[in-house]
């Protein structure tokens, strides 16, 4: 099995995940996906495996979120080109196998994701 985990080393949650992984032996890669951007598709195709709406990946207690957006109705689709401009604002962890994969936050998600996998 070999999963990505998108990861902001910066961020808590997102290291006890990898922490997680390497402590179960498990093979993965890293996508520092602050760095290596999504394009729209790209990140479609990431919300189809995790099985979520843009919205639901959302940081609304992110700075930029509560400044900037919070105040405006925005539509999904509105919310997928945000999440590809301003990739902050993407939730994390997630990782993800070739055909599924999970928000691994809290890290339970991620335990339960990999008894599945």
């Amino acid at each position: 099995m070999r999963l990505n985990v998108y990861h902001n080393p910066r961020c808590r949650k997102s290291r006890e995940a990898v922490k997680y992984l390497l402590d179960k032996g498990v093979s993965f890669s890293i996508i520092k996906y602050l760095e290596e951007s999504f394009d729209k598709n790209a990140l479609v195709e990431l919300l189809e495996k995790i099985e979520k709406k843009p919205s639901e990946i959302l940081r609304k207690n992110e700075v930029l979120w509560k400044k900037k957006y919070a105040a405006k109705n925005l539509s999904e689709d509105q919310i997928l080109q945000l999440l590809v401009d301003q990739p902050k604002l993407i939730e994390r962890p997630i990782v993800t196998s070739t055909n599924m994969g999970v928000l691994a936050r809290p890290i339970e998600n991620l335990i339960e994701f990999l008894n599945k996998v």
